[in-house]
This record gives structure tokens, sequence and C-alpha cells, in this order.
């Protein structure tokens, strides 16, 4: 089934960008935690990207941080067969497995996550620097 409506498929893809209109601040849109939390085996990415099909899991949420081993063995090349990730943003790692083998844990629902000290400074700014003693 295909939804469409122009004028929340626009207000996505603002929202996604991190600059619609939202009153809490710092809002943007995790997709990595989505993924997890709503095709957590990755049935949905499957059936749309063909190039990921041999990824098993919650792992074909992040093929980049796969080991070489394992991109192999599902006949991934990044950079060849499926892109390398444009931008990694920080607040994805709680959600990409740190040791080779190991699950994803979302934390998104178990309270407010800690902001990493080099990261404080969010929203657009943090994507696009800029001066901002202009």
């Amino acid at each position: 089934q295909v939804d469409y409506d122009v004028c929340s498929n626009y207000g996505n893809w603002l929202y996604s960008a991190g600059i619609g209109n939202d009153p809490r601040e710092n809002r943007k849109f995790n997709m990595i935690k989505q993924g997890l939390d709503y095709d957590g085996n990755g049935d949905y990415i499957r059936l749309w990207v063909p190039e990921l099909q041999g990824i098993k899991g919650a792992d074909i949420h992040t093929p980049w941080a796969l080991s070489s081993a394992a991109l192999s063995q599902a006949g991934v090349t990044l950079g060849k067969t499926y892109p390398r990730p444009v931008v990694t943003a920080p607040e994805w790692s709680r959600h990409i497995p740190q040791r080779p083998g190991e699950s994803p844990r979302p934390r998104g629902r178990r309270g407010p996550a800690q902001v990493p000290a080099q990261h404080k400074d969010r929203g657009i700014d943090f994507y696009f620097s800029r001066k901002k003693d202009a």
C-alpha cells in the first residue's frame, strides 16, 4: 500500500532534517533507533534494499559497523555494492553494536540519553557548522 499526503510528507522530511515545528529542543529523527523499534529484524529493509538481503537480523540497520568478514559473507562491499554512510550522527552510536556479533540495544525508552561532551551543540548547527562570532 502506498500512502501519499503531500503536506505530511513535507512535514516529515523537515522533521527528519531537524528543522520542522517541534516544541522540544534538539529533536532529530534517529533513523537507527526507528529502524530497531519498528523493523527490529530488518524485514522491511530487506524487501526494498536487495543489496543488503544477505545481512541477518538487526545488523541490516548499520551495515557500515559490520566486520569485513561479515560483509563479505553477506555479499556486501561498502562503496561498491552498497554506499558508505555520508553522515554518522553521534546519537546513533548508542544503537550500534560496539563489538562484533553484539546486537544493537535501543535505549530510547529507558530514559534520557547522556549527551557526549563534544556534541552538546545540537540542531542544525551541529551538522552545518558556521562561525558564531560573525
